[in-house]
């Protein structure tokens, strides 16, 4: 059995929002590599959180728009490759269990299950501290309370989906694939309003 539970997951993922500032420090020390890509994977997440946020400004000139919007863009890449990169670790840590001839094809990831987890977390974080305002009415946080509960649910849900997945992986029972994203929008050799700005 691989060692990588959603329990495991989840109590970082909480960790992590426990510490303000975080994802614009420096990487924890000592991690192995699979857990390095998870806290890669998180830490853009996060960084593209806040710039969705700051992305829907309507107060600020066009060009802080545009700055977000190509962080975004940058951070959404490096989110994209530490996916890949869970996939490649856990894949590796699963060499030694073969598919069985009827093992069924998992078309979502342990990785995508990974990063889903943790925008799960993200929601779940900044769902309760709506929870906890004291400028709006009880309606609002109501509301916001039941949405929480949900959102901890599919949390619940999804956790137990990646580790059904990763224990049939490790009997030859199921399987996955390392699903290249190919950004091509991020790519000025395969967007062509980039590389047709350069023969202009």
């Amino acid at each position: 059995m691989i060692d990588f539970r959603a329990r495991d997951l989840a109590a970082f993922h909480d960790s992590r929002h426990a510490a303000p500032g975080w994802a614009k420090g420096p990487a924890m020390p000592g991690r192995s590599p699979l857990w390095t890509a998870v806290e890669d994977n998180h830490r853009y997440n996060c960084l593209l959180w806040d710039e969705e946020d700051l992305a829907r400004r309507r107060n600020v000139a066009d060009a802080e728009i545009a700055a977000n919007k190509r962080a975004i863009d940058g951070y959404n890449q490096k989110r994209n490759d530490a996916i890949e990169r869970i996939d490649e670790e856990l894949l590796a840590a699963l060499a030694g269990a073969a598919p069985k001839a009827d093992a069924r094809m998992s078309s979502e990831t342990a990785g995508a299950m990974t990063d889903r987890l943790s925008i799960l977390s993200l929601k779940i974080h900044h769902m309760r501290l709506q929870t906890q305002r004291k400028d709006v009415d009880r309606a609002h946080i109501e509301s916001c309370e039941a949405k929480l509960a949900r959102l901890v649910e599919q949390r619940t849900d999804l956790g137990a989906a990646l580790d059904r997945l990763l224990a049939e992986a490790a009997r030859g029972e199921a399987y996955f694939k390392v699903y290249r994203q190919f950004k091509m929008y991020n790519d000025p050799r395969l967007n062509p309003a980039m590389y047709g700005e350069k023969k202009s």
